[in-house]
């Protein structure tokens, strides 16, 4: 059994902290290559409209199709979040399938949410219709490449 030296509790904090600081370089550079807020806030606003859907609370303003709107409708908000982040292409589809649901949640599935997940999905796809790609830095994408150490052009 060997004992822990404090030169070696240094050196395994210095490989920690290194690992760390590269995960959060990588995420860094993944999130600034997408809409990643707006996902995020279309993905809140569709959990919220699920949430609401199993709530205990007797008010029910939805008619029609009942309270199968709501897993519907929450659920493809979340996908349409899901999208906007791995398939970055496709996000002005996303972003306008979000608003259009959001909207749609509103009428059909308890206000959307008691109109929580309703303002959280416009204004999520919102911002992933309106998301331009900004570029990452030299340093992300040489972590993004696999973290070579050859010189990237800009």
């Amino acid at each position: 059994m060997t004992e822990t030296t404090p030169s070696r509790v240094r050196r395994l904090a210095g490989a920690t902290r290194r690992g760390l600081g590269g995960a959060r370089t990588w995420f860094r550079a993944w999130r600034r290559t997408r809409p990643f807020w707006g996902g995020l806030l279309a993905i809140a606003g569709g959990a919220w409209i699920l949430r609401m859907m199993t709530f205990k609370l007797v008010f029910l303003v939805a008619s029609g199709w009942g309270n199968a709107s709501g897993y519907v409708l929450g659920g493809g908000m979340v996908l349409f979040g899901l999208v906007s982040w791995f398939a970055p292409l496709y996000r002005a589809l996303s972003g306008l399938a979000v608003v259009g649901i959001a909207l749609y949640a509103f009428v059909a599935a308890n206000l959307g949410g008691y109109l929580v997940g309703t303002l959280l999905g416009i204004i999520g796809g919102s911002m992933i219709w309106a998301w331009g790609e900004k570029k990452p830095s030299r340093r992300e994408r040489r972590m993004l490449a696999g973290g070579g150490d050859s010189a990237v052009e800009e």
